[in-house]
């Protein structure tokens, strides 16, 4: 499995590149369908940029990618990547964003990474292998109560139709004083988990672009993915709850109060 954590490591880091350098410049800007749902010419450029590499190393395989759509070659293996999360912040000269790959075998995540071009911090997992931060083990943190933790969340582009109870959801844990944050990039919302900067996270209406290496990165890093149900994460679902593992049955418990 090195070769596919290999090569996703120096993908990834030279598409991050490809934004950093964009970063701060004048460049096209559009909205997809959504309010504030941005396109760069940058998500472009990160994303022709994997693609490329993904089809001269792997010409076989599948690809499922945000701007492009999907390629079936009707391979076992998919490539699930989102070229820039974070499209709102980085058209806004936010430095907080990030480029996501993960691999997928048979329907099981296997390897995959997030990066954040501005900082350099590359979080990647093998399934297996443990979570690294730049070549370093990660781990989840060890609070155990909600009351102590630091959340993460987001909202979706339609929030105004409340899906799943979002407003609801959120409400529930922001009227307990628990200090929460929304920093615009699913994939860095769940890599900051797996490191113990967070101690969950929880979004509704999310694409597996999003979250799937993240999701394999929480895991190995002894965390814990589910949906509001509390079965096991799956890329397609639509609403996602990531802790530390320690804090997950009382964040199930609150999220879907009444």
């Amino acid at each position: 499995m090195t070769k596919f954590t290999d090569f996703i490591n120096n993908t990834i880091t030279n598409s991050g590149i490809i934004l950093r350098n964009g970063f701060g410049s004048k460049f096209q800007i559009d909205n997809k369908i959504g309010k504030n749902n941005l396109v760069t010419e940058y998500d472009y450029k990160s994303e022709q940029f994997i693609i490329d590499e993904i089809t001269k190393a792997f010409p076989t395989h599948n690809i499922i990618s945000e701007e492009e759509g999907s390629v079936n070659n009707g391979s076992e293996y998919d490539w699930i990547i989102d070229p820039l999360d974070g499209t709102v912040n980085y058209a806004n000269n936010i430095p907080i964003f990030s480029v996501s790959i993960a691999l997928r075998k048979e329907g099981q995540l296997i390897a995959g990474a997030v990066y954040q071009p501005i900082l350099d911090e590359l979080f990647s997992a093998e399934k297996g292998g443990g979570a690294k931060l730049n070549g370093t083990p990660i781990y989840v943190s060890n609070k155990n109560e909600m009351n102590t933790s630091l959340l993460v969340t987001g909202f979706p582009y339609d929030i105004n139709n409340d899906p799943k109870n979002a407003i609801k959801s959120f409400t529930n844990i922001v009227k307990r004083g628990i200090p929460i944050r929304r920093l615009g990039s699913a994939a860095l919302d769940l890599a900051y988990v797996a490191c113990g900067r967070f101690e969950g996270f929880w979004e509704v209406n999310l694409n597996s672009w999003d979250v799937a290496a993240g999701i394999l990165i929480v895991n190995e890093a002894g965390g814990k993915c589910t949906n509001y149900k509390g079965d096991n994460s799956k890329v397609e679902d639509k609403e996602i709850l990531a802790t530390n593992g320690l804090i997950h049955e009382e964040s199930i418990r609150v999220i879907n109060e009444d």
